[in-house]
């Protein structure tokens, strides 16, 4: 008889002394809308005494994709969520703690989403219930695919996420043996060396909850002995696997703040005097030298800078005295001082501290508040008109000096700026602080870019929010809108001006973290009128050549200037080749040929230009194989793909060109099902 399919998800759940919460954990996994026939459900009794192995018994009983095991107690989750894994068959694995439930649909949505983007790791919505505390920025919206350097992801390190199995077999990831912090290097490891990362926020996944009895392992095993080696880990992992560098500051920077400067302020004063000194304190002092660098220096916030900087001066007495103090500390102000704001901490400026100003300085780190009250088209033309406030928290709003800026998504721009008008408003906190925080301006799109619209693609809008010489520049931001979540923006409107695009679209929108953005797009009722792209093909004879085919009708049919096909990328770039005209009975037949191998990496926009009337037309999504890759000779033979991206209603044809991940292809090599040049790049 030949093995059944595997599952498309394992569900582990370690259980000890779990009731009465084990019930529902277990049937919200045994209810999931994936389908029993898709799930094995894993439950590990670690050595239970309250009932907890009767009641896995009697579930079972009535589930037959729910496997019991039972083990002696091993004093953490580490160990039975290991002997889950050591037999889980499902093309994911999911942590259930026995704490917690899943939302009915859970499974489903976060299986689709990793399917249909090729990630290995799913975060699923979490949702307090009873006041525990849950992660919220990475889950302000869905996010089909990214990574923990380019979103939220890293300030969630609970392993209540979807895994790819095969992510976690082939980097041989099991959880240490520890009764705190264990599953942060587990899920650390496992964020650096996914293949994407998912977000489904749109849904809530993970019901996040306290026991009734208050014995969560968080709970029991707060102190600094439970928490040191799981530390040391995580800073290990992210050595590991992340190249010194910006990229590792940030990563790194979460766990300076979380699992290094939290815990030592909090637990170390709580320590004997003998713990504290000689055991605890000479591994903090360690980790200061050894992680934090100067770039996570200078991330961190002030209360932590202070602490790094009392380490690395080998000043126990200093440190034990700010640690001690630390929340009558926290609410002692701010003072401004030459366009730089410094926290008023009893150490700031005192001779016999001797504490460098860099430590107190929290300019870059106070809380800007946006909110726009007003957008809207000021008459019949392209002028767009913006009210509301903005004020830098415990800074007061004496000498404004705020300006509008506009910025392109896609690359690098100095932006465009605007004065702002400063308006007073009422009603904000801080007791008069922020009066005049309010701000108009009127923007003319039709102008705006040194007499010229603004060319295609999203730009968004920034405010350098000014007062008493301090500057800090953030996005134009409605905090929420009205009960359903929605945000009203004005409607689209062409916006006459000097441009080759002539009259080109602008549709306002608010992104989906809240920012006032617009959508520039050329006038589509201008040149394609007169042109009309027919077929979108790769080129069958000669991989990584674009053919496209149209005809030309009106006016292009009189004139004999030249149409040339044109890649553009977000630096400005442009790669042309010319159109070809064939008569082809009333109208003029066209066909372009654009090789899109020598193009370097990046994301190129295709385009048909009439050099003669400045008139551009849109070139439609492919209507063939949606990729095509080829070899670099001049990069050691590496493989490089470029596939479309669609973008908008128009689905005006994108090309993304980037080198084949090699692990990626290697994979794929493997398993034929995937090897298809429609998939290549589909990862990377």
């Amino acid at each position: 008889m030949p093995p059944a399919d595997p599952p498309r998800v394992s569900v582990i759940i370690p259980a000890y002394n779990s009731m009465p919460e084990l019930t529902r954990c277990v049937t919200s996994a045994m209810e999931q809308t994936l389908g029993l026939d898709k799930i094995e459900i894993i439950a590990v009794d670690d050595g239970s005494t309250d009932g907890t192995g009767p009641e896995l018994g009697r579930l079972a009983r009535t589930c037959p994709a729910l496997r019991v095991v039972h083990q002696p107690n091993s004093g953490g989750a580490g160990a039975p969520r290991n002997t889950g894994l050591d037999i889980a068959r499902g093309d994911y694995v999911f942590f259930l703690d026995s704490d917690d439930y899943l939302g009915p649909d859970a499974l489903r949505r976060m299986v689709a989403m990793a399917d249909e983007n090729g990630t290995d790791v799913v975060l699923g919505k979490m949702v307090s219930v009873g006041g525990r505390a849950v992660p919220m920025a990475v889950f302000q919206h869905n996010q089909p695919r990214t990574d923990v350097f380019s979103s939220h992801a890293y300030r969630t390190l609970g392993c209540w996420k979807l895994f790819r199995r095969s992510l976690i077999e082939r980097l041989n990831l099991r959880f240490p043996p520890y009764r705190n912090c264990e599953d942060k290097p587990f899920t650390a490891a496992a964020y650096l060396n996914a293949d994407g990362v998912s977000v489904v926020a749109d849904y809530d996944c993970y019901y996040s909850r306290n026991r009734e009895n208050g014995n969560n392992l968080t709970r029991t095993a707060a102190g600094l002995t439970h928490r040191m080696d799981g530390t040391r880990l995580c800073f290990e992992t992210v050595t590991r696997y992340v190249e010194p560098g910006p990229r590792r500051d940030r990563v790194m920077r979460r766990h300076v703040e979380w699992e290094f400067c939290g815990p030592l302020r909090a637990l170390l004063p709580r320590e004997s005097e003998q713990e504290a000194r000689e055991r605890f304190y000479p591994e903090f002092r360690r980790w200061a030298l050894s992680y934090v660098t100067e770039g996570v220096f200078q991330l961190i916030p002030p209360p932590d800078r202070l602490l790094i900087h009392l380490l690395r001066t080998d000043r126990y007495d200093d440190l034990m005295t700010v640690a001690r103090h630390a929340k009558e500390d926290a609410g002692r102000g701010y003072l401004v001082d030459k366009g730089r704001v410094y926290w008023c901490h009893p150490f700031f400026r005192d001779p016999a501290r001797a504490v460098p100003d860099d430590c107190f300085d929290a300019t870059d780190r106070l809380p800007v508040h946006t909110e726009p009250a007003e957008a809207a088209w000021q008459g019949d033309g392209g002028v767009l008109r913006l009210s509301g406030h903005a004020y830098i928290e415990h800074v007061a709003t004496e000498d404004p000096g705020t300006q509008l800026i506009l910025r392109p998504r896609d690359f690098p721009h100095p932006g465009l700026r605007r004065p702002v008008t400063v308006r007073t408003v009422k009603g904000l906190p801080g007791e008069g602080s922020y009066d005049k925080a309010g701000f108009s301006v009127a923007v003319d799109l039709a102008t705006v870019a040194g007499g010229d619209p603004l060319d295609p693609g999203v730009w968004e809008f920034f405010l350098d929010v000014r007062a008493q010489g301090v500057s800090r520049t953030v996005k134009l931001r409605q905090s929420s809108g009205d009960a359903h979540g929605a945000r009203t923006t004005p409607a689209h409107r062409a916006v006459a001006g000097r441009s080759r695009y002539r009259h080109p679209v602008v549709r306002p929108f608010f992104s989906p973290d809240g920012t006032l953005s617009l959508d520039v797009r050329p006038d589509p009722n201008q040149f394609t009128q007169t042109c009309h792209v027919t077929r979108t093909v790769w080129d069958a004879s000669a991989r990584g050549n674009l053919i496209v085919r149209g005809c030309l009708t009106g006016q292009a049919t009189r004139h004999r200037g030249a149409i040339t096909l044109r890649a553009k990328d977000a630096s400005g770039s442009v790669y042309e080749v010319p159109v070809h005209r064939t008569a082809e009975g009333d109208s003029t037949g066209f066909t372009a040929r654009l090789p899109v191998r020598p193009l370097p990496p990046g994301r190129w926009t295709i385009t048909l230009h009439a050099n003669e009337t400045k008139e551009t037309a849109v070139v439609p999504h492919l209507d063939g194989p949606t990729g095509t890759h080829w070899f670099r000779p001049s990069r050691l033979g590496r493989p490089y793909y470029a596939r479309p991206l669609p973008l908008g209603a128009e689905q005006t044809l994108v090309l993304r060109v980037a080198p084949v991940r090699l692990a990626t292809a290697l994979r794929r090599r493997l398993d034929p099902r995937k090897f298809a040049p429609s998939q290549w790049g589909r990862r990377d």
